[in-house]
């Protein structure tokens, strides 16, 4: 994956920086590495520093409804301090460590409609330019396409994925977003359960699930209408993916949410763990994501389906946005 800038606020003759990725996908807290390449313009620069900006489009919730926008999430210098002299070629290796809660953009190389992208930043004595956004491709830690697959073999089905502002209270979230994937409910839960919320927020150690169960109007809700529902979180270990009967345990986190629902009547924090988290839910975050909805297959075949064209709207946004990105900072020049 490569982009290119011409860096406009540096005027005409200035350097051009050229990105190259050398992974066409990682992981969450893997390394992402790869070479920017420098060529000098029709004068000397000095090179304060180069920066890669990891950059995700994000949806807010707010008195007046909903709006999206560009967050930097996190940010490398992995070059700087030198004199990039008229016409001259230089190249800077990178090799960076993304954050642990980066989040999944694909499975099993099917695209979510999550929009995250690696922006370079040069920066030159009383100026900085930014480079194109180039699309990061993010593939599911072991454990969460462990939990992914097993919630599609027991007849779940993806409906969509976004990113949304704002911490979940009572967990270790580090970043100032949180991914949803919103789910379908199986046919044995439908009578209790509108859709599943699921979150994934990974850490050196464990890996923390939390699901929140959105009620179906009118039921268990002493009369009223809508609202309420049930929320665990769960933390299981990154470690010890095989061996364990996942389709039984993602059974039991449901099941759980269900009965404690129907049980309460209202939101209910509910959860256990494996010894890497203190095992308690908590109460959190807004209501069902609204993101792209996706094809079929992401998680594994028993995923529910949705039409090709459906995914295929959603690849065209995706490309759209970066297009439009591209033409929007071109025009700086």
């Amino acid at each position: 994956m490569v982009f290119k800038k011409l860096l406009g606020s540096l005027g005409v003759g200035g350097p051009t920086v050229d990105t190259v990725l050398e992974n066409a996908t990682v992981v969450p807290g893997g390394s992402l590495s790869g070479r920017v390449h420098l060529k000098g313009g029709s004068a000397d620069f000095t090179v304060e520093h180069i920066t890669l900006e990891l950059v995700a489009r994000v949806e807010a919730e707010h008195e007046d409804g909903e709006s999206e926008g560009m967050v930097v999430f996190d940010r490398f210098t992995v070059g700087g301090a030198f004199v990039l002299t008229e016409g001259t070629e230089v190249t800077v290796p990178f090799d960076v460590t993304l954050p642990w809660e980066t989040p999944v953009t694909a499975l099993h190389g099917q695209d979510l409609g999550i929009v995250l992208g690696v922006r370079t930043e040069l920066s030159v004595p009383g100026a900085k330019d930014k480079g194109d956004l180039d699309p990061l491709v993010v593939a599911p830690l072991p454990a969460q396409e462990a939990v992914l697959e097993a919630l599609g073999q027991l007849g779940f089905g993806f409906r969509s994925a976004d990113l949304e502002l704002g911490h979940i209270r009572g967990t270790g979230q580090q970043l100032p977003f949180h991914q949803e994937i919103e789910l379908s409910p199986a046919p044995r839960y439908a009578h209790q359960v509108n859709e599943i919320e699921l979150t994934f927020l990974a850490g050196p150690d464990g890996l923390e699930v939390v699901l929140e169960a959105d009620k179906r109007g009118g039921l268990f809700s002493g009369g009223g209408g809508g609202g309420g529902g049930g929320v665990g979180r769960f933390t299981v270990s990154r470690h010890e993916v095989q061996g364990r009967d996942w389709n039984t345990e993602v059974d039991a986190w449901i099941r759980s949410l269900a009965e404690a629902r129907a049980a309460y009547g209202g939101h209910v924090a509910y959860g256990h763990g494996d010894g890497y988290g203190d095992g308690h839910g908590h109460e959190h975050r807004s209501g069902p994501g609204m993101g792209t909805v996706v094809t079929a297959g992401a998680a594994g075949p028993a995923v529910g389906v949705v039409g090709g064209m459906v995914a295929a709207e959603v690849v065209d946004e995706v490309g759209d946005f970066f297009e439009g990105d591209e033409e929007e900072e071109g025009g700086e020049d």
